[in-house]
């Protein structure tokens, strides 16, 4: 049997791309494989059908309306709307495969959801063995090797599981049997090289410190009491480059280094490097696809026809700035776009962000505080997880 080669390339902040350790590369290379039949291991998932449409469902949790709903798309692992509990199959700790979509991406799912439209679940078939969460993911990276590929498409369907039962797949095996221990200490040490890695961008970019300054801590409590004043300003006023991408078939896309981003929320849009002779924008910019999902870039890009650009060649914000701009926008554009409405960047110029205001203008500093506070309260908690993790990890490691 074959090899299985795994490699991901990745971009935090406009670093160059990572990839897997050599020791981890090396037990992949070294481990036996065997061939199996994805029908004879698992099995799909019957679930009740939904009286909804996914346009007709809020796309984050309001009332009664808090079971994820997976469809087809490849943002947030497919689960982008929400449903009432009452008469949904509630799943959980299963695996969920497109059968309608442009990307065949498949995600192992460990928390309650149920499935919507144009995609369905996989369990283990086997009652003698429950599958831990990592042994899950490991199949998933599997699993993906057959179908997420760039053959298939919208134009050349993948098709439902009555065509994925057939296709085989490559798992590790020991003594003739499926080396479950093998995936559970290889995923271990996937997690515990990553959690490593992040733990030392944290140090040396100084994110490690996640104590408030005074500055800070008054930022915060003014903005819980309200005391800080928001005006509207439209989006034409902050930014004088507004733009859409430009279309670049999947197919057509030839690999290379500029980070090419297009609609979605996986790996922030980016969804891979090319070398097309693309327009390329520029670093400091933010990007909104046509669902409204915004992000802030620091590194030149280009973007596809379902993504528009916004920057500003007369005044050179700062990154806090940025940051503060494109939460601003995501939330003014929250819940008002999806598929059967879709956002081009040219409706947007005249659309409005809160921003805090000081003598009628934007008030940069406090963007810059506010910022800076919600950081480290977001960082707090990753350094806090990457030191759980890395505990967590030691005993399986050293197996």
């Amino acid at each position: 049997m074959g090899s299985f080669q795994y490699y991901k390339k990745s971009r935090i902040g406009g670093c160059p791309p990572g990839k897997m350790n050599a020791s981890l590369n090396k037990k992949l290379g070294n481990v036996k494989w065997g061939d199996y039949k994805m029908g004879e291991l698992f099995q799909r998932v019957k679930t009740n059908k939904l009286p909804y449409k996914a346009d007709e469902l809020p796309n984050q949790p309001l009332g009664e309306y808090t079971l994820p709903c997976l469809t087809s798309s490849f943002n947030n692992q497919g689960l982008n709307y929400y449903a009432p509990r009452e008469g949904a199959t509630i799943l959980q700790n299963v695996i969920s495969i497109p059968s309608n979509s442009d990307v065949y991406r498949a995600y192992y799912q460990p928390n309650d959801f149920t499935v919507l439209s144009d995609a369905y679940a996989i369990r283990w078939i086997f009652d003698d063995r429950e599958l831990s969460s990592r042994q899950y993911l490991f199949m998933v990276m599997c699993i993906n090797k057959v179908t997420d590929l760039p053959v298939y498409s919208y134009k050349n369907k993948l098709g439902g599981w009555n065509v994925v039962k057939n296709k085989h797949i490559q798992l590790p095996q020991k003594r003739g049997e499926i080396d479950f221990d093998f995936m559970e200490s290889f995923i271990a040490e996937l997690e515990a090289e990553r959690v490593a890695e992040l733990s030392a961008y944290l140090t040396v970019s100084g994110l490690d410190n996640y104590e408030l300054s005074n500055n800070e801590m008054a930022i915060i409590e003014r903005y819980k009491k309200h005391q800080i004043p928001f005006s509207e300003f439209e989006f034409i006023k902050i930014f004088n480059n507004i733009k859409q991408g430009r279309r670049l078939k999947k197919d057509d896309q030839l690999p290379g280094d500029i980070p090419f981003v297009m609609s979605g929320t996986t790996n922030t849009g980016v969804i891979g490097y090319i070398s097309n002779p693309v327009a390329r924008f520029p670093k400091n910019s933010i990007t909104i696809d046509i669902f409204g999902n915004s992000f802030y870039r620091n590194y030149d890009f280009g973007a596809g026809d379902d993504t528009g650009v916004y920057w500003n060649t007369e005044k050179e914000y700062s990154r806090t700035c940025m940051l503060f701009f494109a939460a601003a926008m995501g939330r003014a554009l929250r819940g008002k776009y999806s598929y059967g409405k879709k956002l081009r960047s040219s409706q947007s110029i005249h659309f409005k962000m809160q921003l805090p205001t000081k003598d009628g203008k934007p008030d940069y500093d406090a963007m810059a505080a506010l910022i800076s506070a919600v950081q480290k309260l977001v960082i707090k908690d990753v350094v806090l997880y990457a030191d759980r993790k890395i505990e967590k990890t030691k005993d399986v490691t050293k197996r």
